[in-house]
């Protein structure tokens, strides 16, 4: 498998070789799915809660007789069945929203991701990211040459001066190799690695 190499100006000058186990796999649609949905539900914290039918405020009077009002009968206003009752099965804040997925699962689904993204010309590679100052008006200018608007930066090691400039930028994601979550790699347009990550992220997926 080969990734274009761009320079500052964004144009591919050559190209890179890769490992086709990591960017060459096939699109696999339901993995990569469950992969995304189980890492969004992980990032959940139970922090609702609702009441049941013990909890709610209400009267114990019985809200009319028992028989012959042709209604059902009812014992009080606290019933799952009436407005403002208590739930049946209500959301307690201790909820455990967590999916389990294999290593060997969740591997497969980041190279089927990322090889998705080479075939659309979505990832490129370049030598090395860095910024002279922690400036994000550098950085715009930067991305502004390259011809890059929505794009996650993949680096070996993050640059403080490239997450100082990047962290007020909401179409501009900085990310170590570690650190390249596969929410975060589908949902930029650009995914631009360096040269060096690339060698992290095949040895990482292996």
């Amino acid at each position: 498998m080969e990734l274009n190499l761009i320079d500052d100006q964004g144009k591919a000058t050559a190209k890179v070789s890769a490992s086709d186990a990591t960017f060459g796999r096939e699109f696999n649609e339901a993995l990569v799915h469950q992969l995304v949905t189980s890492y969004l539900a992980n990032g959940r914290s139970g922090t609702r809660a609702q009441k049941d039918r013990g909890e709610v405020r209400h009267s114990t009077k019985k809200p009319f007789r028992q028989k012959g009002t042709g209604r059902a009968r009812a014992g009080m206003t606290s019933s799952p069945l009436w407005r403002g009752g208590g739930r049946i099965f209500p959301n307690r804040p201790d909820e455990n929203f967590s999916q389990k997925v294999n290593r060997k699962m969740y591997r497969a689904g980041v190279c089927a991701i990322l090889s998705q993204l080479a075939r659309e010309d979505r990832l490129v590679v370049i030598d090395s990211f860095t910024l002279s100052s922690p400036k994000t008006k550098l950085l715009v200018q930067k991305l502004k040459g390259m011809g890059f608007d929505d794009v996650l930066i993949i680096t070996d090691a993050i640059d403080d001066n490239l997450r100082l400039s990047s962290r007020n930028l909401h179409y501009v994601s900085v990310a170590s190799v570690n650190d390249a979550d596969p929410v975060t790699l589908i949902r930029h347009e650009k995914v631009v690695v360096t040269k060096s990550a690339i060698a992290k992220i095949e040895e990482m997926l292996a």
